[in-house]
């Protein structure tokens, strides 16, 4: 389909987890008009309220509560944590035809490998979300801006093809040639922001305690050397760059991993500490403390059930 035309063209969407970045996601398109936008969750809501940079605004969301209640669609947004992709197999098995493109909001590195065998020959496009999107409640989401560019995409045709899709929100789109580096410059972040305000239950101003930041340059430092090793260039001066990146960010945010863990949900430890250890595992790099790291949220997500709720 030529650009222009799929540029003016309304298409469905299919948005498959609400909280902090589906939730950002869906309310962002809906509130721009341009799309039919569904919502796929495991309880119905009603009406959905977004606050973003410009305000409050009441978004016009479908819902469906139940995979056997969807069809196929042009577009899925697949917004569940790295951890939950398996169980949003029955929703990308209704949703998805050769024809449909499926944009993978998620942590990690491996969006392509993780979602491709459950997306019914569907073109996965991966996708590095920056946007902080807090969950206010089942039908209210925040979202914030934590720097120029709230979306990442390769800059190919299914990476243009999601830019356009995002024409008319509020959501900035970045077209990379340089993704994979990218991925991993996301993944760096990740690798010290999400496991440590989940261990000490504090947001993101725990970053800026001198000895915690020294902690976070060791994390890096094997992180970066995994990375290297597997044929990502980075730059000479990646740890520093990351730290000054985490600097620029509000205190006041927050992390999925340190929401996660308020709620009582699995932590999402395997696509972000995890990933780091199997590279470096692969490439025989010592990376004891993200070893360790991974040891102590393993051990969270092995605890026994609080009587959270689950969600």
């Amino acid at each position: 389909m030529p650009a222009a035309e799929r540029a003016q063209r309304r298409f469905t969407i299919a948005v498959v987890g609400l909280g902090g970045i589906g939730g950002g996601a869906a309310g962002s398109l809906a509130a721009a008009g341009r799309h039919d936008v569904t919502a796929c969750v495991r309880r119905a809501v009603g009406s959905f309220t977004l606050d973003r940079q410009s305000g409050v605004v009441e978004a016009p969301l479908a819902v469906l509560a139940a995979p056997e209640q969807a069809k196929p669609v042009d577009w899925v947004l697949l917004c569940t944590k790295a951890h939950q992709t398996q169980a949003a197999a029955p929703w990308l098995q209704r949703l998805c035809t050769p024809a449909t493109h499926v944009a993978v909001l998620q942590n990690g590195i491996d969006h392509i490998e993780r979602v491709a065998p459950l997306a019914g020959g569907a073109t996965v496009v991966p996708v590095l979300v920056y946007y902080n999107g807090e969950r206010l409640a089942p039908d209210h989401v925040r979202i914030r801006r934590a720097g120029p560019n709230d979306v990442v995409v390769a800059d190919d045709d299914a990476g243009r093809a999601f830019a356009q899709l995002l024409d008319g929100t509020e959501l900035h789109v970045l077209l990379s040639k340089e993704f994979a580096t990218l991925a991993w410059r996301k993944l760096l972040i990740n690798a010290v922001a999400n496991p440590i305000t989940a261990l000490t239950l504090q947001r993101q101003a725990v970053l800026r305690r001198p000895d915690v930041e020294a902690l976070c340059g060791a994390i890096l430092d094997e992180a970066v050397a995994a990375a290297r090793a597997d044929g990502v260039p980075l730059a000479a001066d990646e740890v520093a760059r990351t730290l000054a990146t985490l600097r620029t960010f509000s205190p006041a945010f927050g992390t999925s991993m340190y929401f996660d863990r308020l709620a009582g949900r699995s932590l999402e430890v395997e696509a972000l500490t995890g990933a780091i250890v199997a590279v470096a595992e692969r490439h025989g790099i010592a990376a004891p403390f993200n070893r360790a790291l991974l040891s102590l949220l393993r051990a969270i997500n092995d605890a026994p059930a609080d009587g959270a709720s689950p969600d």
